[in-house]
This record gives structure tokens, C-alpha cells and sequence, in this order.
């Protein structure tokens, strides 16, 4: 079978053999847990308890009447402790519910009790939304939002990605040694939604055995394994529909504006769950690796649990951690803390010790174009870079900085070190608040 790649991207060293053969450990939670309000793109929740309140496992306990959201909903039975401001994902303190644990699991009534078979489409997607499915990738976006494109841009394509291309990273690959058939499940039931005889499924070549599974589970059904190439950032939406349909997607477009939606391997299967089960998000797999970790692991953590009871469950740290990393070593965000919860898109958790998580001191440019030739969006990371450092925001919106997906490959083949994903992000927020400065006048 072929590999399918697309043009650009880097090959950092997968450094995934800490954790790849090892098989999900559901921890139990923790005495208490903290849900943050905004865990999703979109509009924030509003609490729908209150401080003393009893509530149930996979309550929903915060949502709104935005169509651009997803609800959120407890992952244990206790009482509300607190609705206080905590620190989350993003490193700030943020509205946030807390429960405190009362060991005794006591589940809520299930989303919904109808068969799987008798749901149409449009109920499909209001159990979705109803179920709090997000992006389970990192990016949060609402799942009922992208499963709903107008009727000027029907799909065509629908792709399941699997690639898991972020170095450490094992979540995906055990959802689909452990969970396959919730993953057909899924699949299944996006293929009608979506009036779909075709699904394709792209997973890196690295995975050889999820590979062969899912192979011998899609005979006959319309469902696609497409093996891809090993290379980063080969996971990102527009890149793996190059790699698999050879469509690209505008700059400025979405995967929508050329028929296709890409939904994460982990979502496809708590959609199953919510559809078939009427269970909603409520915990997650979270990879914790990294050398300073004593037994790295992938865990079946419930939403709210604070990283240090995941440390505690790897069997604690070699030695005081010199960065935290949540998600993956390329695009994820440095932690500044352990108290921080998992939240719906921790995919992982890296903890690094200074030998491997120093800080190079950046050099001048020598103008060697390596980073243009590895940008997978075809931009010229020099420039932005220049130009963010100036402040110059017409020049860097001309350059069309706002495309970059800060993959941070240009970064990872600099010779002269520069940090030139971190100066792009700054140009691109110098960018988003005159715009929101704009807007309010």
C-alpha cells in the first residue's frame, strides 16, 4: 500500500516507545476535581449548580444557549465545594466548578434512551452537542459546529485522523488497540449523518498494529485505512486532507470549503458512546511521559482530575521537573503548574527534566531557508518573524500571518535557534487585539 504525505513538514524523533505498548490504567479520582468553565471554542458556560449542591456522575453541570459551545458535565457524584476563579489549561484563572468527590460514582440519567438506529441525523447532532463532544485532538472545537455545514458546502469526504504525529504521544494509537469498535461505531453513525459511503482513516506508518486492526474491521464497509507517511505536523486538518484526497484548502478556507471534515480518532468514538450509550464526555486518555517521569503511562483520567494525582498515579517524578508541558512537545503550552486539571483536549502531559527542556540563545538569521522549505502552509517564517519584532501589523496581515498553525517546525530546523513560532504568536496576538479594539468602537 502507499504512504500518502504532503509537501513540507520535519521528522522529529517519535520518541513514543516509553508509552506506546502501554495499555490504558483507569485512575480513580481524586477527593476533589476542577472543572474550568471554557474548554471549548466558542461561548462561555454558565454554572447550572451552586455552591452545596448534590450532583451525579455525568451530570451536566454548566452550558449555555449558544450554538458555538458544548456543555460540560461532572465525571464524579459529590457535592459543589466552590465556583471560584482557578488556574486551567491556559495558565490563567478562569470561572471554574469544584466537587468534591464522594467515592460513590452515582450516575446520572443517560443523555438520552433512544436506539441508535431510529436517531436521524439532526438528533445525532443535538445528542453530540448535548453530550459536551469536543475536538479531543487539543483545539476544542465544538463537534456538532463542524458536523453541521451549510447546504451551499456539501461534504464529500469524511476523514478520520489518526495520525498523531506530536512526538511522546500515545492517546490515539490506544483508543484504537483498545477502543475499535467504538471507533467503527462512530464511523458508522458519521457516515449516515453525513450521507456518506465512503469514510477514510489516515494513521502513520508508525502504528503498524491499530494499522492492522482497523484494516481487518473495515473489510467491506466503505471505510478506508489510509497508512501515511511518518512526519510532522502530518496530523493538522489541512495537511492530511492533501495527503489523503490531494485537495488543498484555501488560505483563509476551511476543510468545509472543499468538502471534507476531519474528526480525531477520540472523538469518533465518544460520539459512538454518546449515541449509543447516552454517555457524554467525562474523562479522557492522557499520555504523561518525559524523562523526568518515573513510569510514564497512559491514562484513563476523569475531566477535572489536577495533573500531580496523574504524576502520583505514574509513580511520581525522578527529579523536580525543569518544564511542564501539557499536550505535545511541538504545539503544546508550557505549564506553570501541577494544580492545573485535565481538561476536554489534554491529550498529554510531558514533564522534562533542564537537560532536555534548556533554552538555546538565539543567533541572526543566515538567511538559509530552511524554515521556508519545511513551513507546511508555504509562508516565510523570516519575514513574519521580522516583522513581528518591528510591531509592523499591515505588513505581517499582507504576509498572511494569521495562516500560520504554529507547528513550531520552523523553529525545530533553525541552525541559528531562532524563536520564531514564539514571534509569530506574538504578532499574531498584536494582530487580534486591534481587531478587538476595533470592534468596540
Amino acid at each position: 500500500m502507499a504512504k500518502l504525505t504532503f509537501s513540507g513538514g520535519i521528522h522529529p524523533s517519535g520518541k513514543k516507545s516509553a508509552t506506546k505498548d502501554k495499555p490504558l490504567v483507569t485512575i480513580t479520582a481524586p477527593e476533589l476535581l476542577y472543572f474550568p468553565l471554557g474548554q471549548h471554542i466558542g461561548a462561555p458556560l454558565k454554572p447550572l449548580v451552586s455552591v452545596g449542591d448534590k450532583v451525579f456522575k455525568m451530570q451536566k453541570i454548566a452550558d449555555t444557549d449558544a450554538f458555538m459551545s458544548a456543555p460540560l458535565h461532572s465525571s464524579v457524584s459529590g457535592k459543589v465545594k466552590d465556583i471560584g476563579m482557578y488556574l486551567n489549561h491556559t495558565n490563567s484563572k478562569v470561572p471554574t466548578i469544584v466537587i468534591e468527590n464522594d467515592g460513590e460514582y452515582q450516575d446520572a440519567e443517560p443523555i438520552h434512551t433512544k436506539s441508535i438506529d431510529d436517531l436521524s441525523p439532526n438528533e445525532m447532532r443535538k445528542i453530540i452537542r448535548e453530550a459536551g463532544i469536543v475536538g479531543m485532538g487539543g483545539a476544542g472545537f465544538p463537534t456538532h459546529v463542524k458536523l453541521s455545514p451549510p447546504e451551499d458546502k456539501p461534504i464529500t469526504h469524511l476523514i478520520v485522523n489518526a495520525a498523531e504525529c506530536e512526538p511522546y504521544l500515545t492517546s490515539d494509537r490506544r483508543v484504537m488497540l483498545e477502543m475499535p469498535d467504538d471507533v467503527m461505531g462512530g464511523i458508522r453513525c458519521l457516515m449516515r449523518l453525513l450521507n456518506l459511503s465512503k469514510c477514510y482513516v489516515g494513521i502513520e506508518d508508525n502504528a503498524p498494529e491499530a494499522i492492522s486492526i482497523l484494516q481487518e474491521k473495515t473489510k467491506n464497509t466503505g471505510i478506508e485505512i489510509c497508512v501515511l507517511k511518518k512526519k510532522y505536523p502530518q496530523g493538522s486538518e489541512k495537511q492530511i486532507i492533501n495527503a489523503i484526497t490531494g485537495k488543498e484548502v484555501p488560505m483563509g478556507k476551511l476543510p468545509m470549503d472543499v468538502g471534507c471534515i476531519v474528526i480525531n480518532i477520540g472523538t469518533v468514538a465518544e460520539i459512538y458512546r454518546a449515541l449509543a450509550q447516552g454517555i457524554p464526555l467525562h474523562k479522557r486518555i492522557v499520555t504523561v511521559s518525559g524523562d523526568a517521569v518515573k513510569n510514564p503511562s497512559n491514562l484513563y483520567a476523569p475531566l477535572g482530575t489536577p495533573f500531580n494525582a496523574l504524576v502520583d498515579a505514574c509513580g511520581g517524578t525522578k527529579e523536580s521537573p525543569h518544564k511542564i508541558i501539557m499536550g505535545g512537545p511541538m504545539m503544546g503550552i508550557a505549564g506553570i503548574s501541577l494544580d492545573i486539571p485535565v481538561v476536554k483536549g489534554t491529550s498529554g502531559l510531558l514533564l522534562f527534566s533542564e537537560k532536555y527542556a534548556h533554552n538555546e540563545a538565539e543567533m541572526n538569521c543566515i538567511r538559509c531557508g530552511r524554515c521556508v522549505s519545511v513551513c507546511p502552509m508555504k509562508l516565510v517564517p523570516t519575514t513574519l518573524d521580522m516583522y513581528s519584532r518591528k510591531g509592523d501589523t499591515e505588513t505581517l496581515i499582507k504576509n498572511n500571518i494569521m495562516n500560520c498553525m504554529e507547528c513550531g517546525s520552523c523553529t525545530y530546523v533553525c541552525p541559528s535557534k531562532r524563536y520564531l513560532v514564539q514571534s509569530i504568536r506574538v504578532g499574531k496576538q498584536k494582530i487580534n487585539a486591534l481587531r478587538a479594539k476595533e470592534a468596540k468602537k
